[in-house]
């Protein structure tokens, strides 16, 4: 329970973290950086439904962003935050 609760206050600080800076600038959400880091916080996720979501739009963020399509890039990487935020 508390891994679960320490957890959701990681994805929080991610998604606060880049969700503002996404606002301003929508490419500014998709880099690199970030998005190793999205992956790295859903590997830690329990194996359900929001994990599958999560690793779905992760793959499309990572399509987005070798097309050079950096604001859908950002939308996905965002969607896959909250995905892994949604329990």
């Amino acid at each position: 329970m508390l891994n679960k609760l320490l957890a959701a206050a990681a994805m929080a600080a991610i998604a606060y973290a880049v969700v503002p800076a996404n606002a301003a600038k929508p490419s500014a959400g998709c880099s690199g950086a970030n998005l190793a880091q999205t992956e790295t916080m859903i590997e830690t996720m329990a194996d359900d439904e929001g994990k599958i979501a999560a690793q779905k739009e992760i793959a499309l963020a990572q399509d987005s962003m070798l097309s050079g399509k950096m604001g859908a890039c950002g939308m996905h990487l965002s969607k896959a935050m909250q995905a892994g935020m949604a329990k």
